[in-house]
């Protein structure tokens, strides 16, 4: 009779390295895993995990919370960009001062004797034979002449609603808000700017509301000109800045579709004008309101949604007419009983009730036709 013998631990050793622990599912923790020492302990970080719902427990699963979406930098302006008053004079000054480069030029020509005779009768100047256009002659012309260009081409006329905005050779030199004649140094380089009450009503933009059906929504958009410097020199064009604005602002405001009540238009209403406000602030212009006028699908949907609003108007309908039935059949069956009228087993009353239901319906479908 053979007798097996059991492999001792040494032999065990050589094939496979020692196992501390063996769970059910046959895994195995190597021993230097579990008394490994660790000189610094690394902290990992957890995030909360989500839970779904298991069958039959009732437990109810906990959502992460919505991380809110770190808000977009505002745009930045030069600092040192920003609207202030240009010196200029009364529009007299400029009257007067073309008015004497043109009596200089009258001068000098009686002076240098080619003044025509009709002039020296109006002008009521002695006839004089001149000392001919010598080089003192032609200087007097250029100073006089200077003096008239200066005085005239500066002569600027100011309008209610409008300012200028004055650049001498790519730098800024101030903001004209006056009204009235005045006189401007010729040389500046003058932007008209309209600074009134605007008002904007902007094309069909693409837009989408909250579950990402695509729309076309009418914005009308009160604004106007704030800063004239800012408006001018910080943006190329702050109209179409402001057109811009307004796209990228639909573009993250879910607008209600059509239909779905008048808070909602001004809950989006106010949304945009709170984006659309912040963006062009900083380039000076200041934005009042940004409404909806007119929401709309896109024409790709709007035959498939015109479809499911007739539907789900549909449904509407028949669960109120349903609901009138019952009630009206329930309020019937609970009189004939109360008051005695009639005696009434399961059986009678699940036919009256059958038959109630059935006139009543008949009588609803007759009125609806």
């Amino acid at each position: 009779m053979s007798t097996t013998t059991s492999p001792t631990p040494e032999s065990e050793g050589h094939a496979r390295p020692a196992r501390l622990i063996q769970n059910e599912a046959t895994t195995e923790i190597p021993v230097h895993l579990l008394f490994r020492d660790d000189p610094d302990p690394v902290s990992v970080p957890l995030r909360p995990a989500v839970v779904a719902r298991r069958q039959g427990t009732g437990e109810q699963p906990r959502l992460r919370r919505p991380v809110q979406a770190a808000s977009r930098p505002a745009p930045e302006v030069d600092p040192e960009l920003f609207e202030r008053p240009a010196r200029v004079l009364p529009g007299s000054v400029g009257v007067l001062a073309g008015a004497c480069g043109l009596a200089g030029c009258a001068v000098t020509s009686w002076w240098a004797g080619v003044l025509p005779p009709l002039a020296l009768e109006a002008l009521r100047l002695p006839s004089y034979a001149g000392a001919g256009l010598g080089p003192a002659q032609w200087a007097a012309y250029a100073g006089a002449g200077a003096l008239g260009l200066f005085g005239f081409g500066g002569l600027a006329r100011g309008r209610t609603g409008r300012a200028w905005v004055l650049g001498l050779f790519g730098r800024y030199r101030g903001t004209v808000r006056r009204t009235g004649l005045m006189w401007v140094n010729p040389l500046l380089l003058r932007r008209r700017v309209d600074v009134r009450l605007r008002h904007w009503r902007g094309e069909p933009l693409p837009a989408a509301d909250a579950s990402g059906v695509a729309l076309r929504v009418v914005v009308l958009v009160v604004w106007r000109v704030r800063d004239t410097a800012r408006a001018t020199l910080g943006v190329d064009d702050h109209e179409t800045y402001l057109r811009e604005c307004v796209e990228a602002a639909l573009a993250r405001v879910a607008v209600e579709a059509p239909g779905s009540g008048r808070g909602s238009a001004d809950m989006a209403g106010e949304a945009l004008t709170r984006l659309v406000a912040a963006e062009t602030a900083p380039v000076g212009v200041e934005v009042f309101s940004v409404q909806p006028l007119r929401v709309e699908y896109a024409p790709e949907v709007a035959a498939a949604m015109h479809r499911r609003r007739i539907a789900a108007l549909d449904a509407q309908h028949r669960a109120t007419v349903l609901t009138s039935v019952v009630d009206s059949v329930e309020d019937t069956v609970t009189r004939l009983t109360v008051r005695g009228l009639v005696e009434l087993d399961d059986y009678e009353r699940k036919a009256l009730v059958k038959d109630l239901t059935v006139a009543f319906c008949s009588g609803r479908g007759e009125t609806g036709q």
